[in-house]
């Protein structure tokens, strides 16, 4: 395998800041590309690593991310002081995404890819330093491998069990047999979820479920000589006569109760929006070509749906745009969609949980380890349909805060304005107290766009009840 060049000075090379826990590793960009500098155990491993069948059939299956050597020229030195050994490229994802904006059936595709990545690794005498979910991120609806320094040649005990199961496993049980929603959860601790936690939340019937009574309550009761992924532990554990057969019997019954775990179908808030929404054909049809249109015409890179719901849009343009990151509070609907996207093999459209009035933040050491969403969009476009004034009326959130919001996430803009007269915005106004937005409407929307925004097309809907605007940033 060649090695690429890296040459002359690179005083933008920053590391990620999320990587600094590995002692042999950390990954850094330069010019939009990511590089891993490798001390020399992590080397002489990688050098072991590439020549395998195992990693090559995952690379080109689109299981592993594509890495390849780079040659040492001018690169920083490692966060502890070091000159690196070796460097490796890794192809980009288009955005980086974290477990707790990834729906239920997302994060099974991602552990159960974790455990086919495993899998083909114990069956070359290989292994994985550890298992969080951080390892994965999603190309489109695809999960892919990121972390090539957690490989290791190792036989016997998989020293990520335990943290396969707070990041993936449990969160997984979590909502399949409780019918708690996970991301909270992993979003209120970087670890996940623990085994004295679950093990709590599902006493009673949840423990006569597949996978619990080994996987949770019996796991709490040896877990730290069973988890504890020091080198003293592993011994034990061997001495114990923990073979490398068993860890490939144990990642095959975790592969089969992963698949089988899933969620009931429910209703929310969201789930039917676009089939009893109040639209006309003629407004649906109005809408979409807007939309389409300003889209085509723009040809962004990476476009950001706001309030997504279904997707409808944000497949609509996908053809028009590099990449589209479509984003929903609502986690059904966004499954829903997830699955649809995977069904239909619609590959350029991430789909994403978040609550746009309270969004991921930073996480972690510092609050630097998991970057605050809006830090990683970097967007060329946004749409925001239907939405606005459920921000405005149902959230509290005033007009022009919205409108700064838009222009901060990008420099273009689809934007559909409901009218007061809206049956939508009637029946939020209803819900709220009288007076409190007596100001709400389409002349309070024009004053703060206008300040952010210049309006490239305007457009009412045949409904008379919303306006789409077309807007690029001052």
């Amino acid at each position: 395998m060649a090695a690429d060049t890296i040459r002359g000075r690179m005083p933008d090379a920053t590391y990620d800041a999320g990587s600094f826990r590995d002692p042999t590793s950390a990954v850094f960009t330069i010019g939009g590309r990511v590089l891993r500098g490798l001390d020399g155990r992590a080397a002489e491993r990688w050098q072991a690593l590439r020549s395998t069948a195992f990693f090559a059939d995952l690379v080109d299956r689109g299981k592993v991310v594509p890495t390849h050597d780079v040659e040492l020229d001018e690169v920083p030195p490692s966060p502890r002081g070091q000159p690196w050994c070796a460097v490796l490229e890794h192809e980009p994802v288009p955005m980086v995404s974290y477990p707790y904006e990834w729906p239920f059936a997302m994060l099974r595709a991602a552990a159960l890819c974790q455990l086919e990545v495993l899998d083909a690794a114990l069956a070359e005498g290989w292994s994985l330093q550890d298992g969080t979910a951080y390892n994965l991120q999603f190309i489109g609806p695809r999960p892919v491998f990121v972390d090539v320094g957690s490989f290791e040649p190792e036989q016997g005990p998989w020293p990520g069990y335990r943290q396969f199961c707070e990041t993936m496993m449990y969160p997984l049980m979590l909502q399949a047999h409780a019918g708690v929603a996970y991301q909270p959860e992993l979003r209120g601790r970087l670890e996940g979820i623990t085994t004295q936690t679950l093990d709590r939340l599902l006493r009673g019937m949840g423990r006569a479920r597949p996978g619990v009574l080994r996987h949770v309550t019996l796991h709490g009761l040896v877990e730290r000589r069973w988890t504890g992924g020091s080198e003293a532990t592993k011994q034990d554990l061997r001495g114990a006569g923990f073979t490398a057969e068993i860890t490939r019997a144990l990642v095959t019954k975790l592969r089969r109760l992963v698949a089988g775990l899933d969620v009931g179908r429910r209703r929310t808030e969201w789930a039917d929006y676009g089939t009893t929404c109040s639209y006309s054909d003629q407004d649906t049809a109005a809408k979409r070509r807007l939309v389409e249109d300003a889209v085509a015409a723009r040809s962004p890179g990476t476009l950001v749906d706001l309030g997504a719901n279904d997707g409808a849009y944000s497949t609509l343009v996908a053809p028009h745009t590099g990449y589209v990151v479509a984003v929903d509070g609502d986690e059904q609907v966004v499954d829903r969609l997830w699955r649809r996207l995977a069904s239909e093999r619609i590959t350029n459209v991430l789909p994403l949980v978040v609550d746009l009035a309270d969004p991921s933040p930073g996480m972690g050491w510092r609050n630097r380890e998991r970057r605050p969403l809006e830090q990683r969009l970097g967007a060329d476009m946004a749409l925001a349909l239907a939405l606005v004034h459920h921000l405005v009326i149902g959230r509290n959130v005033p007009v022009p805060m919205v409108v700064d919001w838009l222009a901060d996430l990008a420099p273009a803009a689809v934007v559909e304005i409901p009218h007061r007269e809206d049956p939508m915005v009637r029946q939020l106004l209803d819900n709220r107290p009288a007076g409190l937005f007596d100001d709400y409407g389409l002349d309070q929307f024009g004053e703060a766009l206008d300040r952010r925004f210049n309006r490239v097309a305007e457009e009412r809907l045949p409904g008379g009840t919303r306006t789409l605007v077309v807007l690029e940033r001052r």
